[in-house]
This record gives structure tokens, sequence and C-alpha cells, in this order.
């Protein structure tokens, strides 16, 4: 009979869950959401913790009961060409496109941005981005002995610092929870900041750490499947618990900032600034230290993980040859600047979070309705139309969109007929719709065949 996991190797999972979902992204966001939230922080948290802690959860469950090892697994119902584009998509999102040059940015504006006049600001990202990436490619090259060591011991030390700025916070609160409410937020502040969870990704990496989770514990000798479900799922569970901590602890950071400092551009400035206040320029010049080397583990990792999935699908060009190829493109996105990296990023991921909710979801339910591909492929095919029009109403340009979408003040003809796409889920009555529809053709289709 399998052992089940024992304390030490649940804290050992809960440590290489937590530490993939912790990245760049998980800093600068509650922050700078806290800013706009202001007094309006309760409703704001719901939704953001909605989206950045529940999804993923519910994303590892899903791998959890379909038994499945990868994104691929829960995505093949769709067909075999249809779920190589999702995952070629995704690790694009996760990769060179945001999350990887996201991690040079947030670290550059973590350091040499407070230091450098503003005249030199774009010349330093530059040279800062190339050495980053250079940096991170070579030590990609050397194996996993600096990523454990990164990982072991300085990630928690940074860990402990944020601790130590919640503790102040709580002890020497910047200010109080009483402050003003950017017009974003002012009203439908949960539907605003369940939108706001998109950007640190969470909910797609689950899909994509899910081999990762699911080899580690194997490694520690759970195989039976039923015993893998109960890992990812206790494991899981523990990791978004204190996850979330985190996000509540640095949206109330945002909130109290006020008192001091108005909206800053970005989480990351608002990071830095909010340091200083607590621990002088030390603290700053610590914090661009270690929110440094924190990102880089996140590069590493997320490199790695795109050219060894994107190496499986193309062989012809190898491992080392894509994680090369994710370097260059990295860098390239990250001279656009953090600001620029978010615009851009917004509409691409209000389009793939939909897909990515209604995949979780017929996977969650796959126990009761089956894993049937003509479910997947209604629901999902029928949701990438609203998901596309929610994904063209975030994207700057959408006010020359000719009236199809909200843009320029005034709301799009999309925006008046579909009911929620004025808060951005436009998507979710034809998916539940469409779900149905296809469930009660399945079970007609299936009852014309026995018969």
């Amino acid at each position: 009979m399998e052992k089940k996991l024992s304390f030490k190797q649940t804290i050992l999972l809960f440590s290489l869950i937590f530490g993939m979902f912790f990245g760049a992204g998980n800093l600068i966001f509650p922050v700078h959401l806290g800013q706009l939230a202001g007094a309006a922080y309760g409703p704001a948290t719901f939704g953001f913790l909605l989206s950045s802690v529940l999804l993923p959860l519910l994303a590892l469950v899903a791998l959890a009961l379909t038994k499945s090892e990868s994104v691929f697994d829960l995505i093949k119902p769709l067909g075999h060409y249809p779920a190589m584009l999702f995952l070629i998509a995704l690790h694009l999102c996760l990769g060179p496109m945001i999350v990887l040059p996201r991690t040079a940015t947030v670290a550059y504006s973590l350091s040499f941005a407070n230091w450098l006049p503003k005249n030199q600001q774009q010349l330093g990202l530059v040279i800062f981005a190339a050495i980053f990436f250079i940096a991170v490619l070579w030590a990609s090259f050397q194996g996993q002995k600096l990523t454990a060591l990164i990982g072991q011991y300085l990630n928690p030390i940074f860990l402990v610092m944020l601790a130590l700025i919640f503790i102040l916070a709580l002890v020497a609160p910047m200010g109080s929870l009483h402050q003003v409410v950017s017009t974003d937020y002012q009203s439908q502040p949960i539907a605003k900041s369940f939108i706001e969870g998109y950007n640190t990704i969470d909910a797609m990496a689950a899909l994509s750490f899910g081999v990762t989770i699911v080899s580690a514990i194997h490694q520690l000798g759970i195989r039976q499947p039923a015993n893998v479900a109960k890992a990812i799922m206790k494991t899981g569970a523990l990791s978004m618990a204190v996850l979330a901590l985190v996000y509540v602890g640095l949206i109330l950071l945002g909130v109290t900032s006020l008192a001091h400092m108005g909206v800053s551009d970005n989480g990351a400035v608002a990071l830095s600034n909010i340091t200083v206040y607590y621990f002088g320029r030390f603290g700053q010049a610590f914090l661009a230290v270690m929110g440094t080397l924190a990102v880089f583990t996140t590069a590493m990792g997320v490199g790695a993980s795109f050219a060894f999935d994107i190496h499986r699908m193309f062989p012809k060009v190898p491992y080392k040859g894509w994680l090369s190829i994710a370097a260059l493109l990295s860098f390239l996105m990250a001279t656009l600047g953090l600001d620029t990296i978010i615009a851009w990023a917004t509409p691409v991921l209000v389009f793939l979070y939909p897909i990515g909710m209604v995949t979780v979801l017929l996977n969650l339910l796959a126990p009761v309705i089956g894993r049937q591909p003509l479910v997947y492929r209604l629901t999902i095919g029928v949701t990438l139309i609203p998901a596309l029009l929610d994904g063209l109403t975030a994207a700057p340009f959408a006010g020359d969109l000719g009236g199809l979408v909200a843009g320029g003040g005034h709301q799009g003809w999309y925006q008046q007929y579909f009911l929620g796409a004025a808060a951005g889920f436009g998507w979710v009555l034809p998916a539940v719709l469409t779900l149905i529809v296809a469930l009660i053709l399945q079970r007609y289709l299936q009852q014309r065949t026995a018969s």
C-alpha cells in the first residue's frame, strides 16, 4: 500500500508550488490595486482573490480530478491542433511575450530606475534588460544548482523582508484605510479587481505548472492517481491560502500608502516608495537586490518551462535554442517598459482567461458530464467570440474600432447588447448556455446511436 504524504513532504511540495506562483506580478499588482481601490479595498480584495487565488486552485483541482499531467491533457478533447494552439498561446504569454519581459522590467523598476535621471531611463532599461537576460541564459545553462541556491535561501529572505513590512504596517500604519477611491473602482469594484487579477497570470500558470507538480509528487514515491490528486489538492490549497495572505497584506499596504504619496504609475514604483518610507535608502537598496533575485529565479523557471514544452512540439530546434530565442524575444519586449507591457498584456489576458476558465469548468464537471469532444468544441468555440470582443475592449486601440466595443468614453454595440459585457464578462452567459445546449445535443446523439 502506497504511503501518504508526510508532514515534511507536504511542506516541500507547498514550497515548490508557492515558489512557482510567487513572481513579479504577485508583488506589483496587489500594491497598485490597493492604491487604486482606496476605501473600496474590501470588495476589490474579494474580486482580486477570486481570480488570482481561487481560479488557480480550481485549475489545480481540475488537474487532480481528471488525473491530467499537463494542460494539453486538460484540453485534449478539443482536438490535437486546437489544443496545440492553446498551449503555444499559453506559453507565449507565460514566456517571452508577458511574464519573462515583466521580470526584467520589475527588477529594473525596483533598482536602477530609482537612481537614474529621467532622461537616461530608457537607455538604462535597455542595458539592464540585456545584462539580465544574458545572466538568465547563462544561469539556465548551468543546470539547477544556482536555482536551488536562490530558491532555498534567498527567496525566503525576501519573503521575511515582506513579512517585516507587513508587521510594521500593522504596528505603525502609513495612514488609515479610508482613502480616496479612484474612478475605476467607484462602481463595480469586484468586477474591476477580478479582471485586474488576470495580470498575475496565476490561473494560466496553474495549468502550465501541472506537469512539474505531478512529476515532483511522483518523485516522492506517490504514483497512484487518486493519491496524486489528493496531494495536489492538499498542498495546492495550502499554497493558495498563504498566497492570499500575501496579497491581502500588499493590498492594504497600497491603501495606507495613499496617506503619504499619490497613486504610482505601477506597483513596482509603489512598493519601492513604501520600502523607502519604512526602511529608508538602505531598504530600497535591499529591495532592489532581493527583488531582482526573486524575479531572476522566476525568469529561469519560466524560460525553462517554455523551452521544454516548445521543444517537445518542435524538436528540430534544440532545447537551448528555444531558451536563447525566449531570452532574445523577452529582451526586445522588455525594452518597451513595464507600463507598456502591462497595457498590451491586458487585452491578451482578457481574451485567454475565459478560454482557460471554461476549460477548467469543463474538467471540474468531467466526473459528472464526461469529457466529450462535442461538448468541449461547442462550448469553447462559442466562448471564443465574446472573449475576443472582451479582449478588443481592453486594447489601447479600442476607441478606433468604430463603435463595435467600448472606447473613447462610450459603450459599443457589444456592451449594449451582451449581458455582462460592460463589466468584462460578456462571455459568461454564452458559455453557460452553450454548455447546456451541447450536453442536451450530446445526450440526444448518444440515445440515437444506442437505438
